[in-house]
């Protein structure tokens, strides 16, 4: 059976930054810039506190069945949660979405290199 690989994106709000967190966090923004943001099996986390309270976690995960999206959905869910809970972050309206790379449609480049030409 072949592996498939999963991109799962955690999205949420941090809630009621104390002026400290929001400091700590702008401090460190350069590295969680959203132009600087990729898929990683830790899980990258982006965000632009200075113009709105919202954050994004993006895990790389694989799996074998396309069942197992579920389970790499739930553990990117756990690590996000952990993340923040870890350093004092309370946050809400967590949500995830998920994709299956294997299912995901070619580009027009990817066409081209699997027809041969």
């Amino acid at each position: 059976m072949s592996t498939r690989t999963f991109r799962v994106t955690v999205r949420g709000v941090f809630d009621g930054l104390s002026d400290a967190q929001r400091a700590e966090l702008l401090s460190h923004a350069a590295e969680h810039d959203v132009l600087r943001a990729s898929f990683t099996r830790e899980g990258h986390l982006s965000y632009d506190i200075a113009a709105r309270p919202a954050f994004t976690f993006r895990f790389l995960d694989e799996g074998e069945a396309e069942e197992d999206i579920l389970e790499a959905t739930e553990r990117a869910e756990t690590a996000a949660t952990a993340w923040l809970t870890e350093r004092g972050y309370a946050h809400k309206n967590l949500r995830s979405t998920a994709e299956d790379l294997s299912q995901a449609p070619l580009g027009k480049r990817q066409r081209r290199a699997a027809a041969g030409k």
